[in-house]
C-alpha cells in the first residue's frame, strides 16, 4: 500500500496560491469587520454616528467613552457577576461530565449504551419546552431572584460535553486502565491520576465552549434575577438604555467590548489547546 502523500502549501500552482490567499484574508476581514466598527462607533461622538454621508473613521478618539460606561452604569458589578457565574458554572459542568464521560467510556454496564442515547436525546430538547415546569419547580423552592436556578443545574452535567469527552476518552488505549489495575489502582485512580492529566486539550474544549455560552446567556438571567445588583454583563447591556431614553450607541458599543474582551483575552491564550481538542475528539471514536 502506498504511503499518502503529504500536504505541502509550497507545492501548489501559483495561481492557486492566490485564490488561497484571497479567501482566507477575506474571511479574515469579513469577521474582523464587525470588531473593527464596534471599535470605531466607540471612539465617536454621537454626532459623528449620525453624520451623513457616514465616516469609517472617527475624527477626534473619544477615550472618555470607556471611563463613562462605568460611571453611567455598574459595568464593573456587571462584570464581576458574570465572571464568578461563568467560573463556578463552567467548572461544575466540565467536571461532572467528565465524570459522566468516563463512566460511559471505560466502564461496562448493561444498558449504557441505551442510556448514552437518551443523554444524547436530551440535545434535542428546546430549553422553552422546559422552561415553565422548571420556573415553577425553582418557585416552590424560594430561589428565583437567586443565582441558584442557573448554578445548581449545572452540577447535573451536559449532554454535549459528555459527548465530548467521551469521545476523547475513548481514544485513550485501554492498555492504561490494565496497568492501573495491575499496580493496585481502582477506577478513581484511573480518572483523577492518568485520564484527568491526558483531558487538558479536551476540557480546554468543553470550557471555552460552556464559557462562551454562560457568557452570553441573556434568557436565563432574565427570567430568573430580578435584582440590577446581580444581573451579569449579558442582561446589563441589555438594559443598558433604560438610563438614558434612547440608544447611545458609542457608549454601547464600547461597553459591549469591554464585555467581549475577557472572551478574547481567553480564546487568544487557550487556542492551542482548543484546536487541540476539537482535533482529538473530531478524530477518535
Amino acid at each position: 500500500m502506498k504511503p499518502k502523500k503529504s500536504y505541502n502549501p509550497g507545492d501548489m500552482r501559483p495561481v492557486n496560491k492566490v485564490i488561497l490567499y484571497v479567501l482566507v484574508y477575506g474571511g479574515v476581514l469579513l469577521f474582523a469587520f464587525p470588531l473593527f466598527w464596534m471599535l470605531s462607533t466607540s471612539l465617536k461622538t454621537i454626532a459623528e454616528i449620525h453624520r451623513v454621508p457616514m465616516t469609517w473613521f472617527p475624527g477626534r478618539l473619544q477615550w472618555g467613552n470607556f471611563r463613562q460606561i462605568f460611571i453611567d452604569a455598574p459595568l464593573g458589578r456587571f462584570l464581576w457577576n458574570s465572571v464568578w457565574y461563568s467560573a463556578v458554572t463552567v467548572a461544575a459542568v466540565v467536571f461532572t461530565s467528565a465524570m459522566a464521560a468516563f463512566a460511559f467510556a471505560r466502564l461496562r454496564a448493561r444498558g449504557s449504551l441505551l442510556l448514552f442515547g437518551l443523554v444524547l436525546s436530551t440535545m434535542m430538547i428546546p430549553s422553552q419546552v422546559t422552561l415553565i415546569p422548571q420556573y415553577l419547580l425553582f418557585t416552590k423552592l424560594h430561589w428565583t431572584g437567586t443565582y441558584l436556578p442557573l448554578v445548581i443545574p449545572a452540577f447535573t452535567a451536559s449532554s454535549f460535553t459528555i459527548f465530548l469527552m467521551r469521545q476523547f476518552y475513548l481514544g485513550i488505549s485501554k492498555e492504561l486502565d490494565e496497568a492501573v489495575k495491575i499496580d493496585g489502582g481502582g477506577q478513581f485512580t484511573m480518572f483523577f491520576r492518568i485520564l484527568i492529566p491526558l483531558s487538558k486539550p479536551a476540557f480546554a474544549t468543553a470550557a471555552i465552549l460552556e464559557l462562551i455560552s454562560r457568557w452570553n446567556d441573556l434568557f436565563g438571567p432574565l427570567i430568573y434575577l430580578n435584582d440590577m445588583n446581580k444581573y451579569p454583563v449579558s442582561l446589563g447591556l441589555a438594559n443598558f438604555t433604560a438610563a438614558y431614553g434612547a440608544t447611545p450607541w458609542n457608549l454601547l458599543m464600547a461597553a459591549s467590548l469591554v464585555a467581549i474582551l475577557p472572551l478574547l483575552l481567553i480564546f487568544f491564550f487557550a487556542q492551542k489547546y482548543f484546536i487541540q481538542g476539537i482535533v482529538i475528539t473530531g478524530s477518535k471514536g
